[in-house]
Protein backbone atom coordinates (compact mmCIF):
# COMPACT_ATOMS: atom_id res chain seq x y z
CA UNK A 1 0.00 0.00 0.00
CA UNK A 2 1.39 3.10 -1.24
CA UNK A 3 1.14 6.20 1.59
CA UNK A 4 -0.52 8.78 1.40
CA UNK A 5 1.68 12.02 -0.54
CA UNK A 6 1.46 15.41 2.28
CA UNK A 7 0.18 18.50 0.16
CA UNK A 8 0.29 22.12 1.41
CA UNK A 9 -2.27 24.31 1.78
CA UNK A 10 -3.05 26.87 -0.56
CA UNK A 11 -4.02 30.71 -0.10
CA UNK A 12 -1.01 31.62 1.53
CA UNK A 13 -1.15 35.19 -1.06
CA UNK A 14 -4.59 36.15 -0.73
CA UNK A 15 -5.42 38.17 2.07
CA UNK A 16 -8.57 37.42 4.35
CA UNK A 17 -10.52 40.51 5.46
CA UNK A 18 -12.19 40.53 9.39
CA UNK A 19 -15.75 40.26 8.11
CA UNK A 20 -15.30 36.93 6.24
CA UNK A 21 -13.48 35.21 9.49
CA UNK A 22 -15.17 33.29 12.05
CA UNK A 23 -15.13 32.24 15.30
CA UNK A 24 -14.40 33.93 18.89
CA UNK A 25 -12.53 36.98 19.81
CA UNK A 26 -8.79 37.56 21.67
CA UNK A 27 -7.35 40.68 22.85
CA UNK A 28 -4.81 42.21 21.57
CA UNK A 29 -3.16 45.12 23.04
CA UNK A 30 -1.60 48.32 21.47
CA UNK A 31 -0.06 51.43 21.83
CA UNK A 32 2.05 53.46 19.72
CA UNK A 33 4.50 54.19 21.99
CA UNK A 34 7.40 53.23 20.58
CA UNK A 35 10.18 53.56 23.80
CA UNK A 36 11.30 51.18 26.58
CA UNK A 37 8.56 52.47 28.69
CA UNK A 38 5.98 51.58 25.90
CA UNK A 39 7.37 48.01 25.78
CA UNK A 40 7.16 48.22 29.57
CA UNK A 41 3.55 49.09 29.38
CA UNK A 42 2.14 46.79 27.05
CA UNK A 43 4.55 44.09 28.70
CA UNK A 44 1.87 44.47 32.32
CA UNK A 45 -1.03 43.18 30.71
CA UNK A 46 0.60 39.90 29.34
CA UNK A 47 2.95 39.18 32.35
CA UNK A 48 0.80 37.37 34.34
CA UNK A 49 0.97 33.92 32.96
CA UNK A 50 4.77 34.34 33.11
CA UNK A 51 6.22 32.77 36.04
CA UNK A 52 9.55 30.80 37.32
CA UNK A 53 12.47 30.63 34.89
CA UNK A 54 11.47 33.07 32.39
CA UNK A 55 12.65 32.64 28.81
CA UNK A 56 12.78 35.74 25.94
CA UNK A 57 13.13 34.74 22.81
CA UNK A 58 13.98 37.59 20.33
CA UNK A 59 16.17 37.62 17.45
CA UNK A 60 19.69 39.41 18.27
CA UNK A 61 20.69 40.06 14.87
CA UNK A 62 23.74 39.77 12.73
CA UNK A 63 26.14 41.62 13.63
CA UNK A 64 25.55 45.69 13.64
CA UNK A 65 22.16 44.99 12.30
CA UNK A 66 20.54 48.49 12.27
CA UNK A 67 16.93 47.23 12.66
CA UNK A 68 16.72 44.58 15.53
CA UNK A 69 14.86 45.99 19.17
CA UNK A 70 17.05 48.36 20.56
CA UNK A 71 19.03 47.01 23.39
CA UNK A 72 17.98 49.62 25.40
CA UNK A 73 14.28 49.08 25.80
CA UNK A 74 15.15 45.15 25.98
CA UNK A 75 17.62 45.76 28.99
CA UNK A 76 14.93 47.92 30.86
CA UNK A 77 12.13 45.56 30.32
CA UNK A 78 14.37 42.54 31.81
CA UNK A 79 14.91 44.49 34.72
CA UNK A 80 11.92 44.20 36.21
CA UNK A 81 11.92 40.85 35.41
CA UNK A 82 13.29 38.00 37.67
CA UNK A 83 17.04 37.60 37.83
CA UNK A 84 17.05 34.26 36.25
CA UNK A 85 15.59 35.46 33.34
CA UNK A 86 17.92 34.93 30.38
CA UNK A 87 17.67 35.52 26.22
CA UNK A 88 17.65 32.55 24.38
CA UNK A 89 18.75 31.81 21.21
CA UNK A 90 19.87 28.95 18.93
CA UNK A 91 22.65 29.24 16.03
CA UNK A 92 22.01 29.17 12.42
CA UNK A 93 21.45 27.27 9.70
CA UNK A 94 23.15 29.39 6.77
CA UNK A 95 26.94 29.62 7.13
CA UNK A 96 27.41 33.39 8.74
CA UNK A 97 28.43 35.13 11.95
CA UNK A 98 26.14 33.12 14.43
CA UNK A 99 26.83 29.92 12.77
CA UNK A 100 28.78 28.17 15.35
CA UNK A 101 28.48 28.80 19.05
CA UNK A 102 31.80 30.49 19.14
CA UNK A 103 31.11 32.84 16.24
CA UNK A 104 27.31 33.46 17.93
CA UNK A 105 28.54 34.48 21.13
CA UNK A 106 31.23 37.16 19.83
CA UNK A 107 28.51 38.54 17.52
CA UNK A 108 26.20 38.79 21.12
CA UNK A 109 28.96 41.11 21.94
CA UNK A 110 29.22 43.40 19.11
CA UNK A 111 25.53 43.48 19.03
CA UNK A 112 25.49 44.48 22.50
CA UNK A 113 23.28 42.10 24.03
CA UNK A 114 25.53 41.10 27.53
CA UNK A 115 23.46 43.22 30.13
CA UNK A 116 21.78 39.79 30.53
CA UNK A 117 22.35 36.33 30.27
CA UNK A 118 21.89 34.99 26.55
CA UNK A 119 21.26 31.24 26.42
CA UNK A 120 22.23 29.80 23.05
CA UNK A 121 19.84 26.86 23.23
CA UNK A 122 21.88 24.50 21.16
CA UNK A 123 25.05 24.76 22.22
CA UNK A 124 24.73 21.34 24.33
CA UNK A 125 22.31 19.72 22.28
CA UNK A 126 19.12 18.98 20.89
CA UNK A 127 15.94 18.04 22.37
CA UNK A 128 12.80 16.18 20.47
CA UNK A 129 9.23 18.08 21.18
CA UNK A 130 5.99 16.07 19.72
CA UNK A 131 4.00 18.24 17.16
CA UNK A 132 0.47 17.62 18.19
CA UNK A 133 -1.53 17.14 14.96
CA UNK A 134 0.66 18.07 12.61
CA UNK A 135 0.96 16.76 8.66
CA UNK A 136 4.60 17.08 8.27
CA UNK A 137 6.47 16.37 11.21
CA UNK A 138 5.45 14.42 14.68
CA UNK A 139 8.48 15.82 16.63
CA UNK A 140 10.55 18.71 16.13
CA UNK A 141 14.39 19.32 16.97
CA UNK A 142 15.13 22.18 19.32
CA UNK A 143 17.67 23.72 21.06
CA UNK A 144 18.20 21.47 24.27
CA UNK A 145 18.10 24.35 27.19
CA UNK A 146 14.63 25.48 25.90
CA UNK A 147 13.39 22.45 28.50
CA UNK A 148 15.31 24.56 30.99
CA UNK A 149 12.80 27.43 31.45
CA UNK A 150 9.12 27.08 33.17
CA UNK A 151 7.57 30.24 30.64
CA UNK A 152 8.54 32.24 27.41
CA UNK A 153 8.28 35.55 26.02
CA UNK A 154 7.86 35.76 22.49
CA UNK A 155 9.45 39.17 22.00
CA UNK A 156 9.26 39.87 18.48
CA UNK A 157 10.70 42.02 15.77
CA UNK A 158 7.66 42.43 13.54
CA UNK A 159 9.11 42.83 10.11
CA UNK A 160 9.65 41.21 6.34
CA UNK A 161 11.41 37.87 5.55
CA UNK A 162 12.86 36.43 2.37
CA UNK A 163 11.11 33.54 2.80
CA UNK A 164 8.01 33.55 4.99
CA UNK A 165 7.05 36.95 3.83
CA UNK A 166 6.48 38.15 7.27
CA UNK A 167 8.73 37.42 10.56
CA UNK A 168 6.11 37.87 13.52
CA UNK A 169 5.38 35.58 16.47
CA UNK A 170 5.34 32.52 14.13
CA UNK A 171 8.35 32.83 12.99
CA UNK A 172 10.58 33.90 15.64
CA UNK A 173 9.49 30.64 17.79
CA UNK A 174 9.41 28.09 14.90
CA UNK A 175 12.70 29.07 13.22
CA UNK A 176 14.86 30.84 16.60
CA UNK A 177 13.55 27.52 18.85
CA UNK A 178 14.27 25.04 16.00
CA UNK A 179 18.01 24.04 16.11
CA UNK A 180 20.50 25.14 14.01
CA UNK A 181 21.70 21.76 11.98
CA UNK A 182 18.44 19.39 12.59
CA UNK A 183 15.72 21.50 13.55
CA UNK A 184 16.29 24.50 10.90
CA UNK A 185 17.26 21.85 8.17
CA UNK A 186 13.86 19.85 8.75
CA UNK A 187 11.90 23.36 7.54
CA UNK A 188 13.58 24.52 5.30
CA UNK A 189 15.38 21.39 3.12
CA UNK A 190 13.99 18.64 1.26
CA UNK A 191 16.20 15.78 2.40
CA UNK A 192 18.61 14.81 -0.46
CA UNK A 193 18.16 18.09 -2.12
CA UNK A 194 21.46 20.23 -3.09
CA UNK A 195 19.74 23.36 -2.60
CA UNK A 196 19.31 23.79 1.36
CA UNK A 197 16.46 26.63 1.22
CA UNK A 198 14.12 24.28 -1.77
CA UNK A 199 11.27 24.25 0.58
CA UNK A 200 9.22 27.29 -0.20
CA UNK A 201 5.81 29.48 0.04
CA UNK A 202 2.60 27.38 1.62
CA UNK A 203 4.64 24.11 2.64
CA UNK A 204 7.55 25.82 4.33
CA UNK A 205 4.53 28.27 6.20
CA UNK A 206 3.61 25.33 7.47
CA UNK A 207 6.07 23.35 8.53
CA UNK A 208 7.58 26.71 10.45
CA UNK A 209 3.99 26.70 11.97
CA UNK A 210 3.62 23.23 12.82
CA UNK A 211 7.85 23.52 14.82
CA UNK A 212 6.16 26.64 17.05
CA UNK A 213 3.36 24.85 17.61
CA UNK A 214 5.78 22.05 19.64
CA UNK A 215 7.07 25.33 21.52
CA UNK A 216 3.39 26.55 22.05
CA UNK A 217 2.19 23.58 22.98
CA UNK A 218 5.23 22.51 25.57
CA UNK A 219 4.77 26.07 27.63
CA UNK A 220 1.01 25.85 27.39
CA UNK A 221 -1.19 28.79 28.95
CA UNK A 222 2.90 29.93 30.41
CA UNK A 223 3.70 32.30 26.95
CA UNK A 224 2.93 35.31 26.12
CA UNK A 225 3.85 37.50 22.44
CA UNK A 226 4.83 40.87 22.01
CA UNK A 227 5.77 42.56 18.13
CA UNK A 228 7.43 45.70 17.60
CA UNK A 229 6.19 46.90 14.51
CA UNK A 230 9.11 49.68 14.14
CA UNK A 231 12.13 49.48 11.22
CA UNK A 232 10.01 46.75 9.18
CA UNK A 233 12.29 46.08 6.36
CA UNK A 234 11.31 43.24 3.90
CA UNK A 235 14.72 41.56 5.13
CA UNK A 236 15.21 40.02 8.25
CA UNK A 237 17.32 40.14 10.90
CA UNK A 238 19.45 37.67 10.06
CA UNK A 239 20.45 40.08 6.46
CA UNK A 240 21.99 42.59 9.27
CA UNK A 241 23.72 45.61 7.23
CA UNK A 242 22.65 44.22 4.13
CA UNK A 243 18.76 44.50 5.14
CA UNK A 244 16.72 46.29 2.56
CA UNK A 245 15.83 49.92 3.58
CA UNK A 246 12.99 50.47 5.51
CA UNK A 247 10.00 52.25 3.28
CA UNK A 248 6.70 51.46 6.07
CA UNK A 249 6.27 53.59 8.56
CA UNK A 250 6.83 52.96 12.00
CA UNK A 251 3.18 51.97 13.89
CA UNK A 252 3.45 50.55 17.30
CA UNK A 253 3.56 47.66 19.60
CA UNK A 254 0.93 44.77 19.64
CA UNK A 255 0.74 42.45 22.66
CA UNK A 256 -1.44 39.05 23.53
CA UNK A 257 -1.39 35.81 24.62
CA UNK A 258 -2.65 34.31 21.60
CA UNK A 259 0.25 34.17 18.92
CA UNK A 260 -2.35 33.84 15.86
CA UNK A 261 -4.30 37.39 17.43
CA UNK A 262 -1.25 39.48 18.03
CA UNK A 263 0.59 38.09 14.15
CA UNK A 264 -2.95 38.34 12.55
CA UNK A 265 -3.46 42.05 14.51
CA UNK A 266 -0.51 43.04 12.87
CA UNK A 267 -1.11 41.95 9.34
CA UNK A 268 -4.35 43.81 9.55
CA UNK A 269 -2.59 46.94 11.05
CA UNK A 270 0.04 46.19 7.69
CA UNK A 271 -2.86 46.16 5.19
CA UNK A 272 -5.03 49.19 6.46
CA UNK A 273 -2.18 51.46 5.58
CA UNK A 274 -1.98 53.60 1.94
CA UNK A 275 -0.51 51.71 -0.48
CA UNK A 276 2.12 54.57 -0.82
CA UNK A 277 2.76 52.90 3.24
CA UNK A 278 3.10 49.33 2.66
CA UNK A 279 3.42 48.42 -0.96
CA UNK A 280 6.60 46.79 -0.13
CA UNK A 281 5.73 44.71 2.88
CA UNK A 282 2.86 43.72 1.52
CA UNK A 283 4.52 42.30 -1.62
CA UNK A 284 7.24 40.13 -0.14
CA UNK A 285 4.63 39.10 2.07
CA UNK A 286 1.91 37.89 -1.01
CA UNK A 287 5.02 36.88 -3.13
CA UNK A 288 6.41 34.66 -0.68
CA UNK A 289 2.45 33.50 0.11
CA UNK A 290 3.36 34.39 3.99
CA UNK A 291 -0.57 34.71 4.72
CA UNK A 292 -0.70 30.94 5.22
CA UNK A 293 1.29 31.02 8.64
CA UNK A 294 -1.69 32.44 9.79
CA UNK A 295 -4.36 30.44 8.05
CA UNK A 296 -2.35 27.06 9.23
CA UNK A 297 -2.24 28.30 12.90
CA UNK A 298 -6.06 28.49 12.51
CA UNK A 299 -6.08 25.32 11.25
CA UNK A 300 -3.89 23.89 13.97
CA UNK A 301 -6.39 25.29 16.75
CA UNK A 302 -2.87 27.85 17.98
CA UNK A 303 -5.61 30.52 18.57
CA UNK A 304 -8.21 32.98 16.80
CA UNK A 305 -7.92 35.55 13.90
CA UNK A 306 -10.70 37.27 15.07
CA UNK A 307 -9.95 39.72 18.43
CA UNK A 308 -10.39 42.95 20.26
CA UNK A 309 -7.62 45.53 19.57
CA UNK A 310 -7.28 47.49 22.87
CA UNK A 311 -5.60 50.78 22.25
CA UNK A 312 -3.57 51.76 25.89
CA UNK A 313 -3.28 54.87 24.86
CA UNK A 314 -6.58 56.08 25.03
CA UNK A 315 -7.84 54.21 28.11
CA UNK A 316 -8.08 50.83 26.23
CA UNK A 317 -10.67 52.04 23.52
CA UNK A 318 -11.43 49.40 21.36
CA UNK A 319 -10.66 50.32 18.17
CA UNK A 320 -9.70 49.01 14.42
CA UNK A 321 -6.66 48.37 12.46
CA UNK A 322 -7.50 51.55 10.42
CA UNK A 323 -7.62 53.13 13.68
CA UNK A 324 -3.93 52.00 14.45
CA UNK A 325 -2.75 53.27 10.95
CA UNK A 326 -4.30 56.92 11.37
CA UNK A 327 -1.44 59.91 10.88
CA UNK A 328 1.21 57.99 9.96
CA UNK A 329 4.54 59.42 9.18
CA UNK A 330 7.01 58.09 6.46
CA UNK A 331 9.98 56.43 7.62
CA UNK A 332 12.95 58.32 8.81
CA UNK A 333 11.01 61.86 9.67
CA UNK A 334 9.53 60.85 13.21
CA UNK A 335 10.82 63.24 15.85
Amino acid sequence: MSENKVVAGSGGNVYLPYEKRTGEESVVYFTRDLSADGLKKIYQRIKQVLSGRIAVKLHTGEKNGPNIIPRDWVRELMSGMPEDAAIIETNSYYDGDRYTTEKHLETLKVNGWDFAPVDIMDARGTAMLPVNGGKWFTQMSMGKDLLNYDSLLALTHFKGHSKGGFGGSDKNIGIGCADGRVGKAMIHTTPGQDDQWDISDEEFMERMTESTKAVVDYFGSRIAYINVMRNMSVSCDCEGIYAEPVVTPNVGICASLDILAVDQACIDIVYAMTEEENHALVERIQSRHGLRQLSYMKELGMGNDRYRLIDLDNGDKIIQSEDAVKDLVPFGSER
